[in-house]
């Protein structure tokens, strides 16, 4: 009998340990409770005139109420198709206006109740502010007037935003370009009951299709109709006083945007045949100009489905793409064609060709550029200036150019030929400035722009301000910020009035506005936000360096508990935190770009919080994959993943702040891969924690993050890089957590479950939190704080009251 009892006891052990807990949502411990509480502080906006700014205020999480709102996910999109804007959009619920010489703001009267605000759009005399509000059954169009600070609602809530450019201002700021719903729309067709009318059928005529796994397409007729009917708009031009006339028939209205003087208005429309392989951005399209009376101009272009390009990342369909105005002239097309046929296989000395094309858009186009990688944007100065842009992922190369649109024949001057991964040597970004039309152009003193640079150093970070000669190409540094205490990042640079506009925060001061006068050097403080996080403001923070056992030069900000006597040196518990990212040389690799004056901010998904319950964190540690020459990143990614690790974590034993035998190991998407592959492969953690990974490549067969090689062009990249293949090898506490409606490309939340069941099947410990509603990043508070709780949980069980045994000696499995 006792037998039997034993048996019996042992059986209900083993179920109990494979059964599904039924938890609810918990909430964590107060020290990281008080710190998601904290209110965020408001978005801030400027006028160009720098006479007013405007706040915008919002919760910092949502509910799972409203996650749990309608959603239909069709083409790529998620959609709320009872109020027909995006399923997924965030919101702002109260706004406030302040004279920038005045030292308080005042509140916005007229906002609605429950105000949902969203797709803020500034008018061009930078008067008035457009807007939506999101109602329980639609969408309405409001309008701010700043110098009032009031809003009123504009139109009903019949607007249809679920294309995105929902507002379009015309040039006289009284004026607006809306998409509203058709009266003609059809009604939508419910999916669980719709009764199949035969199989849905895909084929192939042999082309090769090599596609990422994208989320969210459609599957069936059903998804071809309800996406039809949300997609169709009809267009109205509407007025400030309200009253509206239609301005173009119904169709699937994507983008839309007036020319510079205002005269003309490219549209483009998603056109059939839809797919079930791609998103409806590479559906068929068709883009036509009109006059601002809505007269039809010309159609410009014509994109056919796109479901088969050339392999590689730097493929591009053939014919005109980014096609877009040029900013200063009054109303010229800009688009570019690829001479490689889109082929980045091909070899050719030049990638792309641009062309512009001059009101009314029927003529012959003319060719100004040809870029050498493949063409990435132009910033237009003038007549005879403009700066254009290309990169080439597979050698991480970027040229930068200046040349005269109106001369063809003038060789273009290349003024940067860099490697874009190099953090130390790059340049800054042009500065620009609002013309005569209101679109923005290079800031020019006569042959000489500026740049703003963020200044990463090896010594430190240093953010600069030049002017360079474009003809000579000689730099004259006309500032660069010298704090070692402080972090000061550069907004905007004002010429004319040789002004700042530059943000400062230092490790526990909050980041605030300030005007930064160069010629006086006087600094004016524009906003006054305080520390919402004083529980953690005095915690110790630094950017630590050391080498891996290449010589490879790694970093990582490390923070210690809260009250942590350094001196005393006790040996705690550690959380390293990291994301891999691939490298094609070790220079740029070990680069620092961390600064430690940046402000501490523990947003949902960072391991900031445990510094208050006795844990070290080292967040952002340095996980580089470098692959040089021929020699691809993937071709030795668990060997450097596990010198990366171990690197750290001696690094910290070094210094006497950890006890090595209870650190963790934690990372989100591409991060939840690497801490899978790294319990699977070394003795190095107590326990992991992975959010929204993927586990499988062979589910993602045609590349995966910079993985350019497809599955049956590198099989044993795949299968060695995949932690669901070595699930045997795992021994190490997992924790799981997935969003169970993620939609980013690869890491669908099946690749939690398949690689959970394996673990399970094989014996390993491991807990698998699936979070309703949730995407790649999570929203709802009632999700954050449950994170957390489980977070908190596996590491204080795992890892700060580990039980110790005897372990191998440490490194690779």
């Amino acid at each position: 009998m006792k037998t039997i009892t034993l048996s019996f006891v042992m059986i209900c052990l083993f179920f109990l340990g494979f059964s599904q807990e039924n938890v609810g949502y918990q909430k964590p411990s107060n020290e990281i409770l008080e710190l998601v509480d904290a209110p965020l502080a408001p978005a801030v906006q400027l006028d160009d005139r720098k006479e007013y700014m405007v706040l915008l205020y919002r919760d910092a999480f949502k509910t799972i109420t409203e996650l749990s709102e309608d959603e239909l996910r069709l083409g790529g999109l998620r959609i709320n198709p009872k109020t027909n804007i995006g399923s997924r959009t965030n919101y702002y619920n109260n706004v406030k206006v302040q004279r920038i010489k005045d030292k308080s703001a005042q509140q916005v009267k007229g906002l609605p109740a429950n105000a949902r605000l969203a797709n803020f759009s500034w008018s061009p005399d930078q008067k008035k502010i457009a807007l939506t509000n999101t109602t329980t059954n639609g969408v309405e169009i409001w309008v701010l007037d700043i110098a009032a600070a009031s809003v009123k609602k504009l139109t009903d809530a019949n607007v249809n935003a679920n294309m995105r450019d929902v507002i379009n201002w015309f040039e006289d700021s009284q004026h607006i370009l809306v998409k509203m719903l058709p009266s003609n729309r059809k009604a939508l067709i419910d999916a669980a009951e719709a009764v199949p009318t035969g199989p849905t059928i895909s084929v192939n005529d042999g082309k090769k299709a090599q596609n990422r796994t994208y989320q969210d397409l459609l599957k069936n007729k059903t998804d071809e109709h309800n996406f039809e009917q949300l997609a169709h708009s009809t267009i109205y031009k509407v007025s400030l006083n309200g009253q509206k006339e239609q301005w173009l028939d119904s169709a699937m209205y994507g983008s839309i945007s007036f020319s510079p003087d205002g005269n003309y208005v490219m549209v483009t429309t998603v056109e059939k045949p839809f797919s079930y392989l791609v998103p409806y951005s590479r559906f068929p399209s068709k883009t036509t100009i009109y006059d601002n009376k809505a007269k039809k101009v010309e159609t410009v272009l014509e994109v056919p489905l796109i479901e088969d390009l050339p392999k590689g990342f730097m493929a591009a369909r053939e014919g005109r793409r980014r096609m877009s105005w040029r900013s200063d002239k009054p109303a010229t097309l800009i688009f570019a064609k690829a001479l490689d046929g889109g082929d980045p296989s091909k070899e050719v000395s030049h990638r792309d060709e641009v062309f512009e094309l001059n009101a009314p858009f029927n003529g012959t186009p003319k060719s100004i550029l040809k870029t050498i990688n493949r063409y990435s944007g132009i910033q237009w100065g003038n007549d005879n200036t403009a700066i254009a842009y290309d990169y080439w992922w597979n050698t991480r190369n970027t040229k930068t150019y200046v040349f005269d649109p109106s001369n063809a024949a003038k060789e273009p001057t290349i003024i940067s030929d860099r490697n874009y991964q190099d953090r130390y040597s790059a340049p800054g970004n042009f500065v620009s400035e609002r013309n005569e039309m209101g679109s923005y152009v290079l800031s020019l003193d006569g042959d000489n722009a500026f740049l703003i640079g963020a200044g990463f150093t090896k010594e430190g970070q240093f953010p600069f301000v030049d002017k360079m000669n474009l003809k000579t190409k000689k730099k004259k540094r006309l500032y660069q910020s010298e704090y070692t205490d402080r972090l000061e990042r550069l907004n905007q640079y004002d010429p004319k009035k040789n002004q700042l506009l530059v943000r400062i925060e230092s490790k526990s001061e909050y980041p605030n506005y300030y005007f930064r006068n160069l010629k006086n050097k006087k600094i004016k403080q524009i906003t006054d936000f305080e520390n919402p996080f004083k529980s953690i403001q005095n915690v110790s923070k630094e950017v630590i360096t050391y080498k891996r056992d290449d010589g490879l030069e790694l970093s990582g900000t490390l923070y210690l508990p809260v009250g942590y006597d350094k001196a005393k040196k006790d040996k705690m518990p550690m959380i390293l935190w990291a994301y891999p990212r691939e490298f094609k040389d070790k220079s740029s690799a070990s680069q620092n770009t961390q600064n430690p004056n940046e402000f501490t901010y523990p947003y949902w998904g960072s391991p900031i919080y445990w510094v208050t319950k006795g844990y070290v964190v080292l967040d952002d540690a340095a996980f580089p994959i470098v692959g040089e020459g021929d020699t691809e990143p993937n071709d030795s990614f668990r060997g450097q993943l596990v010198a990366n690790a171990k690197a750290a974590i001696d690094a910290v034993d070094k210094l006497g702040y950890i006890d090595r035998d209870r650190v963790a190991v934690g990372g989100h998407s591409y991060g939840a891969f690497m801490v899978a592959n790294l319990l699977s492969h070394s003795d190095l953690f107590a326990a992991g924690i992975a959010r929204s990974g993927a586990y499988n490549r062979t589910l993602t067969p045609f590349g995966f993050q910079s993985e350019e090689r497809n599955y049956w062009e590198a099989p044993e990249i795949y299968y060695t890089m995949s932690p669901f293949m070595h699930a045997d090898k795992m021994k190490t506490p997992l924790l799981l957590v997935h969003g169970e409606a993620d939609n980013n490309s690869g890491t669908y939340p099946l690749q939690s479950k398949r690689y959970f069941n394996a673990l399970k099947g094989l014996g390993a410990t491991v807990r698998l939190v699936m979070l309703p509603k949730e995407s790649h990043g999570y929203r709802a508070k009632e999700s954050i704080l449950h994170l957390l709780w489980e977070q908190d949980q596996w590491l204080e069980k795992y890892v700060k009251n580990k039980k110790m045994e005897p372990k191998p000696v440490t490194g690779t499995k």
